[in-house]
Parts: C-alpha cells; structure tokens; sequence
C-alpha cells in the first residue's frame, strides 16, 4: 500500500480505504484497481461487493496484474484512488478496471455511487452526479494515459438504490446503460442486462461469499487458452442459466472495440500444444499478430452504407480520393458490373463523377460486395470486400433514422378523445426490442406492444396494428425510451400535448 499510495494528499483517507498493492510496475506491464462499496451512509448497504473486489483482487494477481484493491470509498477517496490508478498506468499497458456496489444510469450515462453520496429524490439528478463518478471519464482518462487494453468490468446492476416508501425516485433504471460508443481498444462487461438486477445469491441457503456474476467472471478468467470474448460469452450462459432455475432474468452483457483477440491466461487453445504456456505471472496481454493484407486492402478502402426502401435496398460507396469509373460483383466470381456515371463534375477530375450506388433486390441474401475503381491515375485499385449482412444492415439504417428523427416518435391527437400516436415507432420497430412509456411521468414504467419485426416489407404497418393510445383527458405528458435490437437504450424523451 505505501508503495502505490505515499504521494497523496489524502493519505489518511485512502489508507481506511486500500486493502492491499501487489508486486511492483514494470514496462509494459498490466496494472487493475478494484474496487468495492458495500457501507453506503444514505442509500441501502450492500453485502458481497467488498468480497467481490477481494476475490478479483486474487484472480487478477493470478493473471500477472499488479492490482490495487480498495474498498467503501467516499467521494474524495475515489478520486485520490483513481489519481493513484492514472499514476501507475503507462502507455501500452493493459488496465483493468473492476467496481462492486451502486451503479445508477442518469439520461444515458453511467455513474458509479461513493459511499457517501446523498439520499435523493424526484428531481434531484444533479446531487447524484456531482456526488459520483461517471464512468465513462474513467475510460477517457486510460485513454489519455495511451494504455493498450483497457478492460472495464461493473457488478453494479442493481435495484434503484434512491427508492424510497413514500417518495418519488430520481429517475432513472437503477442499473447502468449499455456502453455501445467506445474507443478502440477498450473491453466491458456488465453483470446483467438492460433493466435486469444482479443476483447477489440464488437462495437463502446459498453460502458463497461473492456475487453470482463475480463467482462466476473470476473463475472463467482463470480458463487458460480463452480470449476475452469468450470468457465473457460463457460467462453470460453461465451465470444465466444459474439465474433461471431460480426464475431470474439475468443476461450479463459484454461491449467489445478490441481490434485483435486479447488472451489474459495462455495462447489460443488451438495453440496450446505447439506453445508452451509461461506462468500466468509472467505474461502480459497476448495479442496476436496483424495478419498482412494485400496493399490494395490498405489503400483507400471504401466504405458503404445501406438503406432499406420498399423496392429492395440502396447501398452507396464512400471513397477518399477521386475515381474515374467504379464496379462491382456479388462474390467472388463472375464478371463486374459498371455503376455508371451521374450528371455532374468531379470538380478534382474534371469529369463526369462516377455513379457511388448501387441498388440489391429485397431479398439479396448476405454475401460479400466486391468493390474496385479506377483511381485519377489510371489506375485499377481493388477489389475490395463489402460485408452485406441484411439482418445488422436493416437494424443500423432504422436506428439511425430513429436517432435523427426523435421528435416524431409520437403525436398527439383530440378525435373522440385524448390519442396518442406512435406510427413512426411502429414504421422502424426492426431496431427496436423494447418500448416503454410513462404518462405524466418522467419514468417510463408500462412496456408498449409492437407489431414484429417483418424483413420482407419492414415499414409496413399490419393492418391488425393499432398504432395509438388512448388516454385520459386530462394527460399532460408521455415519456418514451427505447430499448434497441444491440442492447443500447436511448435517452428519454417526453412529449407534451
């Protein structure tokens, strides 16, 4: 503990706080904080978060981390024991970041609760963010530090810790907000799913001393030859299936921006024979080696994006520099097709621009898009492929047209009473799972049926489909979040007559 933490100006404070600081820095090395609040001062205390921080203090230092372990930290302890952290991490390193305790989502945005931060109330949003620590700063500040492999890992999906017999809650799901705009280079994990709590234990008679999650996590961690990705999906059916024979809902959810497989304990299992393994102590995140690419793969790839219509879809190409003549082919295979030319000058070349879209049948399977063009030079670059999945394509083109068209998510309407009309959510359900509103209420609390999801016509409304609500006279408001097909939520919106 004096090793990491002589330097702070609150030292007194962090000491109550740090448990214990294993095995000194070195270049390149991998370094985790956890942390663990269970003696919370307004808000209910927890029982198994100090444990948790403990038990993945263990495991990571298995794993060859140097690891800090603090636990029930105020809200100046944070921040000296977040300061610590940004001390002890150096560029290309791997850092690991793991907190056990209340985590609540305001519009968005995660924040994590310090013991002391204040009971609040109906309204009362800022005390709860000035009084916490917003998650996603702690990513910024690794990536200001130039780390190599953040890890972010939140047991925190738990009950709305401001609730109170007799008062109206802050607003907001309790649990956190699926992190889905990360930067590159950057792992997280949650416990449970949008709207899902946590199991602490799966009955009275169960003695483990950690979280259903944790118990779980830590253990997969120590599988040798896992890669991230998959010690987070076994994690997810596991603590899953263990939740269901207790009739829980809890799906843990992992958001992933590593460009390569990131191996905590040993090479990839395929490997494990050729290679011997070091101790795990000895190891620092095994990345495997960028595989080359053809050059025509690295110079000036184009980019498309993909709109559904009622005749099929359109896919338009972005390229960097200017092209004379672009083609295409479904495949590999087959002759290329030219896309023409359209009426206007490339004011670079002087000449007719090339037509960037092309249009796919309604049906057009998932398959690859062979792209190449002829550069100002003369010269033929390419071809380079296209991944056309219709399923993920459908869900980003009607989230996006969602996320820019919010205000038309309802409307009201007085035609034999009060109505409410949610049309336009209905004409882009494909991206969306969940529906909620909240009449004259700021907390969306009652889940709004939707037709499902038809890919063959998808802004097609059935003719069964009821696209309205009626409500009493006197409303004032409805307020709308959606819960999107990646897991991501939106933020609320209300609507006034």
């Amino acid at each position: 503990m004096r090793g990491w933490l002589s330097k702070l100006s609150a030292a007194a404070a962090i000491a109550a706080a740090l448990l214990v600081v294993i095995a000194p820095a070195h270049a390149e090395k991998r370094v985790a904080l956890v942390i663990g609040n269970n003696d919370y001062k307004n808000v209910p205390k927890l029982q198994k978060a100090v444990n948790d921080a403990r038990t993945m203090g263990d495991t990571l230092k298995q794993l060859g981390f140097n690891v800090m372990v603090a636990q029930n930290l105020n809200r100046q302890a944070f921040s000296e024991t977040l300061l610590a952290f940004d001390r002890a991490v150096e560029p290309g390193d791997t850092a690991f970041f793991f907190y056990a305790g209340h985590g609540f989502e305001i519009a968005g945005q995660n924040f994590l609760l310090p013991t002391d931060v204040p009971a609040a109330t109906e309204g009362q949003e800022e005390l709860v963010r000035d009084a916490s620590v917003l998650a996603d700063r702690i990513i910024e500040r690794l990536q200001n530090k130039k780390v190599r492999t953040s890890i972010l890992v939140f047991d925190a999906c738990r009950n709305n810790p401001f609730e109170r017999p007799g008062t109206r809650a802050v607003a907001g799901g309790g649990g956190l907000a699926p992190m889905t705009q990360l930067p590159e280079g950057v792992f997280s994990v949650f416990s449970a799913g949008p709207r899902q709590t946590a199991l602490d234990r799966l009955s009275n008679d169960d003695t483990n001393p950690n979280s259903v999650f944790t118990r779980t996590f830590a253990k997969e961690l120590l599988q040798p030859g896992e890669n991230l990705v998959q010690v987070a999906q076994r994690t997810r059916r596991l603590v899953s299936e263990m939740a269901e024979t207790v009739k829980h809902k809890q799906i843990p959810v992992y958001f992933d921006q590593m460009v390569d497989d990131v191996f905590l304990n040993g090479a990839p299992k395929a490997a494990g024979d050729a290679v011997k393994q070091a101790p795990p102590s000895q190891q620092v995140a095994a990345l495997p080696p960028v595989p080359k690419v053809p050059k025509e793969e690295t110079v000036n790839a184009p980019i498309a994006s993909f709109s559904r219509h009622n005749g099929g879809w359109t896919v338009v190409f972005s390229l960097a520099d200017p092209a004379l003549g672009i083609s295409w082919r479904i495949g590999n295979s087959g002759d290329f097709r030219e896309t023409g030319f359209i009426d206007a000058l490339d004011p670079r070349t002087r000449k007719r621009m090339p037509n960037p879209s092309i249009e796919l049948p309604a049906d057009a399977p998932a398959g690859t898009i062979e792209l190449r063009y002829i550069d100002a030079q003369g010269e033929m670059q390419g071809p380079f492929p296209i991944r056309f999945d219709p399923e993920a394509a459908l869900i980003r083109d009607q989230r996006k047209i969602l996320d820019m068209t919010a205000t038309n998510w309802l409307s009201f309407r007085e035609f034999n009473g009060l109505l409410v009309y949610y049309t336009h959510l209905m004409s882009y359900r494909c991206a969306i799972r969940e529906v909620r509103i909240g009449i004259d209420t700021a907390v969306p609390d009652k889940v709004l049926k939707m037709p499902a999801c038809d890919s063959r016509d998808p802004g097609a409304i059935p003719s069964n489909a009821q696209p309205y609500l009626k409500l009493a006279p006197q409303t004032k408001s409805v307020s709308v979040e959606l819960t999107y097909r990646d897991g991501s939520v939106s933020e609320i919106k209300t609507f006034r007559r």
